[in-house]
């Protein structure tokens, strides 16, 4: 009862060890097959929501990064001066992003500057605008630094 199983066995190491052989070769472009074969890409439309529908996610994620990771009672109360930056600062078959930027005025009385961006199928699994954005005086991770420099376009 136990040859079979050996036989079944040794067949599998064999194959094993041949595949194993061939994938030692020199690697190689792609055949014209796997070229295009039901890989068409992404395709965006550049459907990215105005600067104003990303202000409330700003604020609550403020809220729960400061709360859960720096211990602070910090929150964004209002927003004001909401301006576009730029849209598709970049190539048109990069992933479009609204740049934007507002004053945000915070519970310690001061206001600071927000940039921000909405990304096309940023969102969660890729689904809806994705938000990026940093605080000017509070990126305490360093993120974006030097002064959120890098949230902008």
């Amino acid at each position: 009862m136990r040859a079979p199983f050996l036989k079944s066995l040794r067949f599998a190491a064999v194959l094993g060890l041949m595949f194993g052989a061939l994938s030692l070769g020199e690697a190689k472009a792609a055949n014209p097959l796997e070229l295009n074969f039901w890989l068409s890409g992404p395709r965006y439309d550049g459907a990215v929501a105005d600067c104003d529908k990303a202000l409330p996610t700003i604020a609550t994620q403020f809220w729960e990064k400061e709360s859960s990771f720096w211990n602070s009672p910090l929150k964004i109360t209002g927003f004001a001066a909401v301006h576009e930056v730029a849209f598709r600062p970049w190539a048109s078959d990069n992933i479009p992003r609204r740049y934007c930027t507002a004053d945000a005025m915070l519970t310690d009385g001061k206001v600071r500057k927000v940039h921000f961006s909405l990304v096309e199928d940023g969102g969660f699994a890729g689904y809806g605008n994705g938000v990026e954005w940093c605080v000017v005086g509070l990126d305490r991770n360093w993120a974006y630094n030097p002064s959120c420099r890098a949230a902008k376009p």
